[in-house]
Order: C-alpha cells, then structure tokens, then sequence
C-alpha cells in the first residue's frame, strides 16, 4: 500500500508514468467512467479549501466512484478532541482511500503510520501540498511539451507557500532548471529549502524583488497569493498583501511562450485584465488538476484500466 505525502514519494520515472496516465484520462475520459465502481474515496478538511476538495471528489466521482467526508474541523469529531490517528482508524473502516487536508504540518504523516487504507496529503499547514505540484507538472509539460531545461520564476509568498515548496523539491529533479524567486524581504523562501534543496543539488537560483525585473528572462511565472491565514498579526498582512500585482503592462514585459500559473485563489494578485491574455493558464491548471488527481486515485489504488 502507498501513500502520497510528498512528491518525491515518486521517482521521476514514476512521475512520467503518472503524468502519461493524466493525459490519457483526458484524451479518453469514457474509457475510465466505470475504474472505480464501488470504491469511496473520504475528504477529510480539517481547514476550508474549494479547489483542492471539490477536484479531489470530481476525479473520484468522474471514475465512478463515491465520496463520504467533511469540510472543516467544527464538522467532525475533532471539535470534540478526536486525534488524527483515531480518526483514520475510523475512517478506514468505512472508505478505499483519503484525501487529507489540515494546518498543522506532519498530521497526513500520522494519518498514513495508522491507516489501512491510502493516504493522499491535500495539504499540510505551510509544509507540502503534493497534488497542487502534481497539477502544476502536468500544466506546464503539457503547455512547454517539457519539464527540464526552463527558468521558472515563483512570486509573491515564498515563505509560507506550501505549492511553492513542494513545487521546488519537485522540479530540483529535472536537468537545466532554474529559479528566479521573486519576494519581498520578509517572504523570501525559508533558509532551510536554500541551502538543503537548491543548493545541495546546485541548482542554480537568484533572488529579487521587482517582478518587473524577472520577466523577460521567465518561461514560467508561478504567481501566489499573500495567505492571510498564515500571518500573526493584521497589520504584516495588511503591509504585504497588495505587494505585486501582476496587470497587462508588466505581462508585456513577459516573452510570448511564458505562461502564467497560481494554485489559486487568488486575491489582487493578478488582475482580471489579464484573464484575456493566451499566457494566463491558471483555470486550464484547475482542469489538469482533476486529471491528474483521477491517475493518482487509480495509481494509489492499484487499477489498470486496458
């Protein structure tokens, strides 16, 4: 049995094969109407989310299968002081896997050690959010025909950003990437993924702090939100909320094939005026999202489809 708390809980030859069964999905959703009869898959939020929950139970649902689950923590037994480790326990009893999501990092960690079913990490505290990276793989190989050799430039929040952490283990694996992190001084990306994951695998990166000045060099631009949630205090988020806004005049600075992407949602970080623009790719990303979500149910589930 597996689970997916990281992505590089799969080898890169693994990926590929992920991603190959990603795009077959898409380019033949019938043939896996029916993969999953009888299976149920539990979405277990112990904090809000849209995208991440609703995909999650799209792709089940798109295989056939069901979903049982909860949206929030006041919902569940845990607003009675339930542990995460009774909880999948419980839960094993009644599903074929679980999608977890909660804010304290570890917690899916602790889940899988106790489950006796599979477990996939939607997303722990500021830690990994491994199926937002296994989307944003397969937008941009789908997008560049490609995952190695291109710079990608990563705005906005680089210290708390989960997508972008677990982003940057992912790609460190692909020959000839580069990284522009773009981020005011207090959001830059913690010291820990520097030192232990760019440079230990010398994977060159700069850093800056006016978009303006990464854009022409970009194949991609990974654009995030400033997360509220993740703040100590009102007035830090205040101060750093509207930091960059990405609008037409700097997407003019950008070469024609960057393409832009945001795990979303997004706030003022990008202004609807650009919505129009080729480049903004971050709603086709919501759609490779359910793709890749539906091959990594099968794949964790053990189903092959002829």
């Amino acid at each position: 049995m597996r689970h997916l708390m990281s992505p590089l809980d799969f080898s890169v030859e693994e990926l590929e094969q992920l991603l190959d069964l990603a795009q077959d999905i898409e380019a033949n959703r019938e043939k896996y109407a029916h993969a999953c009869e009888g299976k149920k898959l539990a979405t277990l939020f112990y904090e809000p989310s849209t995208r991440t929950r609703l995909s999650h139970e799209a792709a089940m649902l798109n295989l056939g299968g069901s979903v049982l689950g909860f949206s929030s923590a006041d919902s569940s037994s845990a607003s009675k002081g339930e542990s995460v480790s009774d909880t999948i326990r419980t839960v094993s009893c009644y599903a074929d896997i679980c999608a977890m999501r909660h804010p304290k990092e570890g917690a899916p960690m602790v889940a899988c050690q106790h489950s006796s079913i599979p477990v996939i990490n939607a997303g722990d505290g500021g830690h990994q959010h491994p199926t937002q990276t296994l989307t944003d793989l397969l937008t941009i190989r789908s997008l560049k025909g490609r995952l190695n050799n291109m710079t990608i430039g990563l705005c906005g929040d680089l210290k708390f950003g989960r997508t972008v952490h677990s982003l940057i283990n992912a790609l460190v694996r692909y020959e000839g990437i580069r990284f522009v992190l773009i981020s005011p001084e207090e959001l830059r990306l913690p010291e820990y993924i520097r030192h232990d994951v760019l440079d230990k695998n010398q994977v060159p990166y700069e850093e800056v702090v006016r978009l303006e000045d990464a854009m022409p060099s970009l194949d991609i631009l990974y654009m995030t939100r400033v997360q509220k949630e993740r703040f100590f205090n009102e007035e830090d988020y205040v101060r750093m909320k509207d930091f960059y806004i990405l609008d037409k005049e700097k997407m003019k600075l950008a070469p024609e094939d960057m393409y832009v992407l945001h795990p979303l949602p997004r706030v003022n970080e990008i202004s609807v005026e650009v919505d129009s623009d080729p480049r903004a790719a971050y709603f086709r990303q919501v759609q490779y999202g359910v793709y890749v979500r539906m091959a990594l149910i099968l794949t964790l589930l053990d189903i092959h489809v002829d």
